[in-house]
């Protein structure tokens, strides 16, 4: 007798699911029990269970497809056994009657086979419910059961979150069972690297990149990120803000203007701190593209170039005229359009193109005197920094006092699109490049 295989809910809090992998192919013999494929929830990666026995007749949704709780995603019948009726029944037409909604498809015979010697691990544990909405940290998940997939033992969760934290899982030493790599061996990775006083400038970024050539990249969203991202909605509104502040030493972000106004007084222009942090963070964002993207709904859009939006006070209230390809602009150039698009926006001369596309946004009030504040995100962008006052203020510095030009950054994030780890090395970097503008140039 044919039996459905139902999406099931695997977390209690579980609306829908995702399909990872497949573990058996169609035609392949399943025995109750039989760990048929890998499903991401809304909290970690599960194993579904074959509740039936023949062989895999069928499957409905193919690898990155998601299906709602209690959907059928595939068939299991005996070799001979007529499921005609029982996909016609299912709205199927022999191809798959579930909709596939991620980038593979549902082809028969395509799910990839265990390494050599692999065991499936059977169902983890489940965990409670994620933390409150207003915790600037990722949301807790559950760990699991490691398994073994090629040559590095690893649970899926520690894979999936060393890809969301840009931790390299290759060197990751493992503390679970049999030396695999679990949660809390990446988490520790990831609390290691954020503790850095500073970021390599010439480090690659540690998130997948922009193809060559590409405007960006849409990265789909995982189970457990639209979760997070409607708990956090539901919970603090439209887009949930969470808020990050380093305080800097200027001294030698002054020093470089200095020298750098000395060679633009030929030209009749001059560079202002402004300018100086807009570059500043345009460079930090090619390192990091999990900020410079954009929240799509059902996908997260990362861009390859940095277009700048700068917030500008004018008579009606705020507008933010954006300077675009940023990051490959000089002091020089910069300055000048910000000065140019400025001046037009209190006019009201600035035309759609010009006030529109910016992939991050920076706010300076430091001009009026304002020490520190927080800005509010300009959607669908994922941050914005708030620009403080450089100041004079008596700071430690090895183990005696002194008077350092200080300046405090708060990053706003949209907690949906970027992580507290994430908003962290970020403001690392941002940090090593102000304090150290030569770092700009490696």
């Amino acid at each position: 007798m044919a039996t459905k295989v139902h999406m099931e809910a695997l977390s209690p809090t579980m609306e829908e699911g995702q399909v990872v992998r497949w573990l058996k192919g169609e035609g392949d013999a399943v025995a109750q029990g039989d760990i048929l494929a890998e499903i991401e929830t809304d909290k970690a990666t599960m194993e579904l269970v074959a509740r039936g026995e023949g062989a895999l007749r069928k499957i409905l949704v193919g690898e990155g497809g998601t299906a709602p709780v209690g959907d059928v995603i595939a068939i299991i019948a005996g070799e001979g056994e007529d499921i005609a009726a029982l996909l016609a029944g299912l709205g199927g037409d022999g191809a798959g009657g579930a909709a596939v909604t991620a980038a593979q498809p549902a082809t028969a015979g395509t799910a990839p086979a265990l390494a050599p010697g692999t065991t499936p691990a059977r169902t983890a544990a489940q965990t409670p419910d994620a933390t409150p909405a207003h915790a600037t940290a990722a949301v807790p998940t559950p760990t699991q059961a490691a398994t073994t997939t090629g040559r590095i033992k690893a649970s899926p969760l520690a894979r999936r979150l060393a890809g969301e934290l840009g931790v390299d899982i290759a060197a990751v030493q493992g503390t679970g069972p049999g030396g695999r790599v679990v949660k809390r061996d990446i988490e520790m990775a990831a609390e290691t690297a954020v503790a850095a006083p500073a970021v390599a400038p010439g480090a690659p970024a540690v998130v997948p990149v922009v193809p060559p050539g590409e405007e960006f990249a849409d990265v789909p969203l995982s189970q457990m990120r639209k979760t997070v991202a409607r708990r956090l909605a539901e919970s603090l509104g439209p887009v949930p803000h969470f808020f990050l502040t380093v305080d800097l030493d200027m001294t030698r972000a002054l020093e470089a203007r200095a020298r750098v106004n000395e060679i633009l007084a030929a030209q009749g222009a001059k560079a202002s701190v402004n300018d100086l942090v807009i570059k500043a963070t345009a460079a930090a964002l090619t390192h990091h593209p999990e900020c410079n993207a954009w929240w799509q709904g059902s996908s997260i859009r990362r861009f390859s170039s940095v277009h700048m939006g700068v917030a500008v006070a004018v008579p009606d209230g705020l507008i933010t005229p954006v300077v675009r390809d940023a990051h490959a602009k000089g002091l020089a150039q910069i300055s000048r359009e910000v000065r140019e698009l400025a001046g037009r926006a209190r006019e009201k001369e600035l035309q759609p193109h010009e006030y529109t596309g910016s992939t991050f946004s920076i706010s300076n009030l430091g001009m009026f005197g304002i020490e520190e504040f927080t800005a509010v995100i300009n959607p669908p962008e994922a941050g914005i920094i708030a620009v403080g006052t450089v100041e004079e203020r008596a700071v430690a510095v090895d183990g005696e006092v002194v008077v350092q030009p200080r300046m405090r950054i708060t990053m706003s994030c949209d907690h949906r699109v970027i992580d507290g780890a994430q908003g962290a090395r970020f403001l690392a970097t941002l940090k090593s490049f102000l304090e150290e503008p030569a770092a700009i140039l490696i």
